[in-house]
């Protein structure tokens, strides 16, 4: 199954794109296997994902823990932390 990632601000500047259609390989069931996934595939991924942690996720427009489960996700959004001002 197709899974739309989606980054916002600077997680997609250092990625270098700011959505991309990908098959999951198996395996990856959680937000954090995602996460880890993701730093494998290229320098920009693992300079934007250097602390994952930070990273805030929502999974079909919703807010997820990293624990979450990522099964049956159409969409994915991966953004850093929200700051106020």
């Amino acid at each position: 199954m197709t899974t739309r990632l989606i980054y916002f601000a600077w997680v997609r500047e250092r990625i270098g794109t700011s959505q991309e259609d990908v098959e999951l390989p198996a395996g990856i069931e959680t937000v954090a296997d995602l996460l880890r996934w993701l730093q494998s595939r290229g320098e920009g991924y693992q300079h934007a994902l250097q602390y994952p942690d930070v990273i805030r996720v929502a999974i079909n427009q919703e807010h997820v823990d990293h624990r979450e489960k990522i099964s049956g996700a159409r969409e994915i959004a991966l953004f850093p932390p929200m700051t106020g001002g």
